[in-house]
């Protein structure tokens, strides 16, 4: 049976990212730190070769697919957008940790949301309708190996809620610039709203060994 591969990867870093600011919907660029890092991890390691890259709008995932996967075509998916974090968007964890309704939220399941933002169920609802879109444009193209560049929440929330095997999502942990590789047929997803996790991306160098001749 036909398999469909994505790479699903983090962006780079922000300004925000690297001074420890909650940012959810808000479209920051990289940061020249960040942009810096992905062109070094070009050199690090092998990144696929993918027929298009999917990408949340926010700049600093379009960026970053511009980076990894020049003249690759790119089609924003507005559901892979980060979590809106509410009245919490660019504040840093010890201002927030002031606030009863930080605590609340830390403390809270997954129909907790943050004052004007979104819950964990609202996000890995719409998680699926981007999922959805994506494999099934694949399928419906002919497209066997493409990337998504999306957000750290969205990667670990996505993996763990339709993931097999199943993982703790603090596992699924990625990267800035990093992240892992799932696998789904026509049957897994359309039968069980379910891929398989492969394993990291991008991949190690594998270095030409020379022969000794000796």
């Amino acid at each position: 049976m036909k398999g469909y591969r994505i790479s699903v990867l983090r962006h780079g870093s922000t300004i925000a990212n690297e001074n420890g600011i909650y940012i959810g919907h808000t479209d920051l660029p990289l940061s020249s730190r960040g942009a810096s890092e992905l062109a070094s991890k070009m050199d690090e390691f092998d990144y696929p070769t993918v027929h298009r890259v999917y990408s949340s709008p926010l700049r600093r995932c379009t960026e970053s697919a511009e980076i990894l996967f020049p003249c690759t075509e790119i089609v924003p998916v507005d559901d892979l957008i980060e979590i809106n974090l509410g009245q919490f968007e660019n504040k840093g964890y010890q201002e927030l940790l002031q606030r009863d309704d930080y605590k609340a939220w830390l403390k809270g399941g997954r129909d907790t949301r943050p004052p004007d933002g979104e819950s964990l169920e609202e996000m890995t609802a719409r998680t699926y309708k981007a999922l959805h879109y994506v494999i099934t444009n694949m399928m419906d193209e002919g497209l066997t190996h493409c990337a998504m560049i999306t957000h750290g929440g969205i990667i670990s929330n996505m993996l763990s809620c339709f993931g097999l095997p199943k993982y703790d999502p603090n596992i699924l942990n990625a990267k800035f610039g990093e992240g892992f590789d799932i696998l789904v047929t026509a049957q897994m997803w359309l039968t069980s709203q379910a891929f398989e996790i492969l394993g990291y991306c991008p991949y190690d160098k594998i270095e030409d060994e020379e022969e000794d001749y000796e």
